[in-house]
């Protein structure tokens, strides 16, 4: 029989969102003594902003990463697949807790935790997709999930005396009206909506990295970043380039909806590759057309770029055409945004 220890040298790492889940997951920990510290991870398809957030109002530590490089080597084949839509969910979890193990282990952490709760997510809050976390990231043994903890088999945290498994919880289910009550329990006030951050969920954003990723075939960081913002419109069927099979030969525009948008966009601009088209004369979006282009696709999406400043369709626009720096204007009839669905992603 092992001899319980105290928790006062403790010390477990939990993954964070910056969900509710993920703060009373810690606090849960935190209130049986034990040193706990946050780490939350960043790609271009879901930031660390709100485990920031969480950690400024719990006092809570917390490490961030960006993992986006080995996020794309695990998106090019998930051993599990892609839930909806581009959403590697299991295998997104299990990346997560195999780096937060290694960071565990070289850091002197005892255990890894996380928020998630049992039944909540129909995909990857399974038992067998907890149990495919487990076996997969390496670290399987070192998991415990504080919200469920007595619905799941004892860890050896447990066993050992770590964690008492009677000061766990165990939640399951969709419903959210125990965690809800625990926050009011606990004096936390303020903690993000349920509804999650990874843009992988969403279908239009899905849509547009399909396509970067077989059309364009580029898993480059300012693609990725660029994805989140403005209307994409792929231009290859209109004036195909000889030697389309070049991955740098597809081409894209990307035209801002808003001020945000624009600033974003010219943010991800590269003057040595895109060409940025704005009207000359009157308010309108940034617009960046990237890839392999002629004139003629410069023309086209001048008009593109026309049909959403106030100029009315079919009447002649001046757009300012910059390219590796120089500047020209170029006359081009405004096209009506209605007609342009079928070369938007």
């Amino acid at each position: 029989m092992n001899t319980k220890k105290t928790t006062s040298s403790i010390k477990a790492l939990g993954l964070c969102s910056g969900g509710l889940d993920s703060i009373l997951s810690a606090l849960v920990l935190k209130n049986q003594g034990i040193d706990v510290t946050w780490i939350s991870f960043e790609t271009p398809f879901f930031s660390s902003q709100s485990a920031k957030n969480a950690s400024a109002r719990t006092g809570i530590p917390l490490i961030t990463r960006d993992i986006t490089q080995i996020y794309m080597e695990m998106m090019k084949a998930p051993k599990a697949g892609f839930g909806k839509n581009m959403n590697p969910c299991m295998d997104c979890h299990t990346l997560m807790f195999s780096i937060a193990g290694k960071i565990m282990k070289g850091k002197g952490f005892h255990f890894l935790f996380s928020g998630e709760v049992l039944g909540q997510r129909p995909k990857s809050q399974t038992k067998n997709a907890l149990k495919y976390v487990e076996k997969n990231s390496g670290f399987g043994k070192y998991i415990l999930r504080p919200l469920s903890g007595k619905c799941l088999p004892e860890t050896i945290m447990e066993q050992q005396g770590l964690v008492d498994r009677e000061k766990l919880m165990d939640i399951t289910g969709r419903s959210r009206k125990v965690q809800i009550q625990m926050a009011k329990d606990l004096g936390i006030t303020e903690y993000p909506a349920p509804a999650g951050g990874c843009l992988l969920t969403d279908k239009v954003f899905s849509d547009r990295l399909r396509d970067l990723l077989m059309v364009q075939k580029t898993n480059e960081t300012r693609h990725l970043h660029l994805l989140k913002h403005g209307r994409h419109f792929r231009l290859d069927s209109i004036d195909t380039p000889s030697n389309l099979d070049n991955q740098q030969n597809c081409c894209k525009l990307i035209v801002g909806r808003s001020k945000y948008d624009n600033q974003q966009i010219m943010t991800w601009f590269d003057r040595d590759q895109d060409v940025r088209l704005r009207h000359a004369e009157m308010p309108g979006p940034d617009a960046i057309l990237m890839g392999n282009f002629s004139d003629s696709l410069i023309q086209t999406a001048a008009g593109i770029t026309a049909g959403y400043t106030k100029s009315k369709p079919g009447e002649t626009a001046k757009i300012k055409v910059t390219e590796k720096g120089k500047e020209s204007i170029v006359l081009v009839p405004c096209l009506e945004p209605s007609a342009l669905k079928d070369l938007m992603i």
